[in-house]
């Protein structure tokens, strides 16, 4: 019994890092034109505040879909469901803040677009986790 705890542990944490790992390359081939690794190594503080925000927005969700799914393939499901609704909300404050080019405010270090940026990811993976619950 012992035994299978431990299995299921380890197998929803390695599909919990899995698919982290996959929603953050998700984001990154979604919005080719913000090069965040890069702008991050030229310590470019909008840029990590804008993918941290993306990182800790899908695990919340992710950590929820371990949580309230009944399997691995519940979660594997609830899990790209989240990763997806992330990056949708992504493009539509993309779309939201006409007057200006996200990308451009990252690429230019705007601090205050990060932020905005981070909090929208921390919250709508908040709200994405709620709504998983049975």
């Amino acid at each position: 019994m012992m035994n299978n705890l431990y299995l299921n542990f380890a197998s929803y944490l390695g599909l919990g890092l899995l698919m982290l790992t996959a929603g953050v390359g998700l984001f990154v081939l979604a919005t080719p034109k913000i090069k965040e690794f890069e702008l991050i190594g030229k310590r470019n503080v909008a840029a990590a505040l804008s993918l941290g925000g993306k990182m800790l927005g899908l695990a919340i969700v992710l950590g929820a879909a371990a949580e309230y799914s009944i399997s691995l393939l519940d979660m594997a499901i609830w899990g790209s469901i989240g990763i997806f609704t992330q990056i949708l909300v992504f493009f539509v404050a993309e779309m939201a803040t006409i007057r200006f080019s996200l990308q451009t405010a990252i690429e230019e270090d705007n601090r205050s677009v990060g932020v905005i940026l981070f909090s929208l990811s921390l919250a709508v993976g908040w709200i994405v986790s709620k709504s998983l619950s049975y």
